[in-house]
């Protein structure tokens, strides 16, 4: 021991930079992108939250030489001081998917939590931008939405449902095809979250390809089954958390980028929008200081792609108005 207070050796927040708050950072996903974002230079202040184990993973995270300060929260009552002054706040909270569940299965538990944390953001950092990991994207982004409505703090520009790592597996799938690096490969997708409502755009990716039908439809369906890809070659010992903290961190790192002021940054999120007749829909945003400063169009389609977005369409607004009824009409607490 020196006999320095641990307290005082430090100033806090002291590099510039800024304040990101991630919602369920002792979990599987939420440890590998608390060690991500620390990496970040964009980052000043870390909060990390989560309702176990959070003061080991900030005594981990610490002795990493990198200029963010982390603290650490424990349990609701620290949710409000967790999230005070945030700029960014990122959640993978809840419980990952496992063989054999359905999105209704995850459903069941993560939509309240998701409302518990959203009425936190509310209260405490409502200017924040949100990033929202927990799964189902399609039914937790209309519950953040219609949370903080009931909050009168709503603003569609500040709220993205993560779908980074859609648009990762396929720029990953697509190199691997066409035999280039992946970096140099972009494939918008579009839809929603989950099976079929995800839907590559191959016809709009980059650089230029001729795709067979064959290809088409081993990537489209690669694409789309990706987690269930993980889920099941982990055999039940987790679900997709390295790749998606890879691709939330992506995401955050650009809205970060965002908020100080560089231009021009073009991502996939899931957003409120009227792209389609749908009120929520991933397409292409480009952000900036406020959030949403541009919605693009979904662009030309070919007739598979056309096909694959009426498909989509049904079962994706089933989710959307699953959320939205969580939170209008809440289920009766169980006796």
């Amino acid at each position: 021991m020196t006999g320095v207070e641990r307290e005082a050796t430090r100033a806090r927040g002291a590099a510039p930079g800024f304040k990101v708050a991630i919602l369920g950072a002792a979990g599987g996903i939420g440890q590998p992108l608390s060690l991500l974002m620390k990496m970040s230079p964009l980052v000043s202040t870390l909060h990390l939250y989560d309702v176990f184990n959070t003061p080991g993973v900030v005594a981990d995270l610490s002795h990493t030489n990198t200029s963010a300060v982390v603290r650490g929260f424990l349990g609701n009552d620290q949710l409000g001081p967790a999230l005070d002054g945030m700029d960014l706040v990122i959640i993978p909270a809840g419980v990952p998917r496992k063989p054999g569940m359905t999105r209704d299965d995850l459903f069941n538990i993560n939509a309240g939590i998701v409302r518990t944390l959203i009425e936190g953001v509310a209260k405490h950092c409502p200017r924040a931008i949100i990033n929202i990991i927990s799964n189902p994207v399609n039914s937790t982004v209309p519950i953040a939405a219609e949370v903080l409505k009931k909050a009168g703090v709503y603003d569609p520009k500040r709220l993205f449902g993560v779908t980074t790592l859609d648009v990762v597996r396929a720029n990953t799938f697509v190199a691997d095809v066409i035999g280039v690096d992946p970096k140099m490969v972009d494939v918008p997708v579009l839809g929603g979250h989950a099976g079929i409502t995800i839907l590559p755009i191959l016809s709009q990716a980059t650089p230029k390809f001729t795709f067979t039908d064959k290809e088409v439809a081993y990537l489209t369906n690669r694409i789309q089954n990706g987690g269930t890809e993980v889920v099941e070659a982990k055999k039940g010992a987790g679900s997709a958390t390295l790749s998606m903290a890879y691709a939330a961190a992506k995401f955050a790192e650009s809205c970060l980028r965002a908020l100080q002021g560089e231009s021009g940054i073009v991502e996939c999120a899931y957003v409120d929008c009227e792209v389609t007749e749908l009120p929520f829909f991933a397409t292409k945003v480009r952000i900036g200081r406020s959030g949403i400063e541009e919605i693009y169009p979904l662009g030309p389609l070919n007739a598979h792609e056309r096909e694959g977005l009426e498909k989509l369409k049904p079962e994706l607004h089933e989710s959307i108005q699953k959320g939205v009824k969580f939170v209008q009409n809440p289920p009766a607490p169980k006796s």
